[in-house]
C-alpha cells in the first residue's frame, strides 16, 4: 500500500456478511490486509474481521505478522466496526471487560508476574485485575522465582470467582497446549534419520532425556559417542543443547530415541589412514580382560593388547600385572581389520627385551592363545548383546518419573 487508508475505508472493502460466532470462540484465519492500527482476517464464507495491530508487535514495535499469515484469534463481539477479535486477551484498556469471556472461551490472557506470595505468584492482568497463579501452574517443571518475576506471560483463567475478584490462572496450561500443537506438527514432519536440535532435561546412568520442543525422548548411553562412556556426567549436563538424530519414533506409545553419535562421523571410516600398520601412537588403557588389555586410540577406536604381547621373558596370568586402567602407553599397530573393527596392538616398551620362553612355554602360550581368542569372541558377542538389551524404554521412563 502506497498510502495509509482509514479504518473505515479498509473495513468497507473487507467486511461482508457476518458469520455467527460466540464470544470467546477460537478461529484460524488468514491475514488479508494490514494497516497501521488494524489487521484484517478472512474468516471464510465471505466473512472478515479485525484485531488490533498492537497485539502483534515485538519489543521494538515491529510487526510479527504479514499478509498471508495464518493466525489464531478469539471472537470478542460485533461492534460498530464489524467483527472484532483478539489474539491475546489481557493487554489494554478493554481487558477487564473480557475476562469472563476469556474464562468461558479458554482465551489466553497476558499477565505480569508481580511477586511471589504464599503458595504461588501474584499476577496483574490488564493493568488492574489481580490474579493468583499457584507454583504448580507457573511451568511444566520446577521454576525458580527469579526466572518469572517481572515477566509478562500468557495465562489461562482456570477459576473465575466473585465476579472476577478471585481469579486463578495457569501458565502451564498454555505451555501444554503449545506442546500439544508442536507434537502434532512433529508427527507430520519428523522421520527417523532426521537431525534435530534438543535440550538435555535430565540425566540417568542409562542415558539422558532430550526435549526437542514438542516431545521428549531418550538418548541411550550407547548412542552418546562412538567410544565408551565411563561417566555420562562428564559428557552431558542439564540444559545443554545438542544436535541429535531421531533413530526410533513410536508415535502410538509416545516413545522416542535419539542418537548423538549418529550426528558425528564414524571414526572407523578413516582408521586405516590415521592408523596404518606399523605406526606408533599414544593410547590409554580402558579395560582389562583375562585375554588382554584394550587401549583407546581415540573415542570409538580401541585396540587389543593381547596378553601374549604384554611381556617378554616371563609369563603373566592377567594383564593387570603389566598395565592398569587409565595408564598411558605407547603402542604399535600390528594389524588392522576395519570391516571387523579390530586392531591388534603391541607395546613398544617391549621392543628391546629379548624373549626367553622355553619350547614348553611356547606350546603352552599357543594353547592359551586359542582359549583366549575363544574368550575374546565370547566377549565381543556379549558386548554386542549388551548394547541391544539396555532394558525397555518403559523401564527407563519409569526411572525418570521416580525422580
Amino acid at each position: 500500500m502506497t498510502e495509509e487508508l482509514s479504518f473505515a475505508q479498509l473495513l468497507e472493502e473487507t467486511y461482508t456478511k457476518p458469520t455467527s460466532l460466540e464470544a470467546g470462540q477460537k478461529v484460524n484465519a488468514t491475514v488479508v490486509r494490514i494497516s497501521k492500527e488494524w489487521a484484517f482476517i478472512d474468516l471464510g464464507s465471505k466473512s472478515e474481521g479485525y484485531f488490533a495491530m498492537s497485539e502483534v508487535v515485538d519489543q521494538e514495535g515491529q510487526s510479527t505478522i504479514k499478509e498471508g499469515d495464518l493466525v489464531t484469534a478469539y471472537f470478542l463481539g460485533a461492534g460498530k466496526g464489524g467483527m472484532q477479535f483478539t489474539t491475546k486477551l489481557g493487554k489494554g484498556s478493554e481487558a477487564n471487560a473480557h475476562l469472563q469471556e476469556a474464562y468461558r472461551g479458554g482465551i489466553p490472557v497476558e499477565g505480569l508476574v508481580e511477586k511471589e506470595i504464599k503458595g504461588g505468584y501474584a499476577i496483574t492482568i490488564g493493568g488492574s485485575s489481580r490474579a493468583f497463579c499457584p507454583f504448580s501452574q507457573i511451568g511444566q517443571n520446577r521454576v525458580e522465582s527469579d526466572e518469572v518475576i517481572g515477566r509478562h506471560l500468557a495465562f489461562r483463567i482456570i477459576e473465575f470467582g466473585e465476579n472476577g475478584k478471585n481469579l486463578i490462572v495457569s501458565h502451564r496450561a498454555i505451555l501444554e497446549e503449545e506442546r500439544r500443537i508442536a507434537f502434532e506438527r512433529l508427527k507430520e514432519t519428523l522421520t527417523e534419520g532426521t537431525t534435530v536440535s534438543g535440550t538435555v532435561t535430565s540425566i540417568r546412568n542409562f542415558g539422558a532425556f532430550i526435549d526437542i520442543g514438542g516431545l521428549e525422548g531418550l538418548l541411550p548411553v550407547s548412542e552418546i559417542c562412538w567410544g565408551h562412556v565411563e561417566d555420562i556426567n562428564e559428557r552431558l549436563h542439564v540444559g545443554q543443547r545438542l544436535e541429535v538424530v531421531a533413530i526410533k519414533l513410536d508415535w502410538e506409545k509416545e516413545r522416542f530415541s535419539f542418537s548423538l553419535k549418529s550426528a558425528q562421523a564414524d571414526p572407523w571410516s578413516m582408521v586405516t589412514v590415521k592408523y596404518p600398520e606399523g605406526s606408533i601412537h599414544q593410547a590409554k588403557i580402558v579395560r582389562l580382560m583375562n585375554f588382554g588389555a584394550f587401549a583407546s586410540l581415540e573415542d570409538g577406536i580401541d585396540g587389543l593388547l593381547h596378553i601374549s604381547n604384554l611381556s617378554r621373558g616371563r609369563r603373566i596370568s592377567h594383564p593387570r600385572e603389566v598395565v592398569q586402567i587409565g595408564q598411558e602407553v605407547e603402542v604399535r599397530i600390528d594389524s588392522i581389520k576395519p570391516e571387523e573393527k579390530r586392531i591388534a596392538l603391541s607395546l613398544t616398551a617391549l621392543d628391546d627385551q629379548e624373549p626367553a620362553a622355553t619350547e614348553a612355554n611356547r606350546h603352552k602360550d599357543r594353547d592359551d592363545d586359542k582359549d583366549n581368542r575363544q574368550e575374546f569372541h565370547h566377549y565381543q558377542q556379549e558386548k554386542k548383546a549388551d548394547k541391544q538389551s539396555m532394558g525397555t524404554f518403559g523401564e527407563m521412563l519409569a526411572a525418570k518419573l521416580k525422580k
